[in-house]
């Protein structure tokens, strides 16, 4: 999977999504799909294997669980474990929920 198709994925389900941020951006519930650093598989001065962590960002007005387990179990299906982090960005008025999830291959 790459990040395109994890963008795809939030689309599918009715999110607006773009790669790191929107020159405009439409009215929340959106998300977005960031690259924020390599795990690649390193032996013998090379790397072997690419791994890309990716942050995929929900933003919402409101503490939304059910836009949370949309995600979530879209995640599950897709077989990527995620970390999740929470908080409120006060000068926005939105909730950022991050998922943390790491994608075989880079991107």
């Amino acid at each position: 999977m790459t990040y395109l198709d994890l963008i795809q994925e939030m689309r599918d389900l009715g999110f607006p999504c773009a790669y790191h941020h929107f020159t405009t951006s439409p009215e929340p519930p959106y998300t977005v799909v960031l690259y924020a650093y390599s795990s690649d598989v390193q032996a013998d001065n090379q790397n072997y294997a690419e791994v890309g962590n990716y942050q995929l960002e929900l933003y919402h007005t409101i503490k939304h669980p059910p836009s949370e387990k949309l995600i979530e179990n879209r995640l599950r299906e897709l077989r990527l474990p995620y970390q999740k982090i929470e908080t409120y960005i006060e000068s926005e008025g939105l909730y950022q929920i991050i998922y943390q999830v790491r994608l075989l291959g880079g991107n």
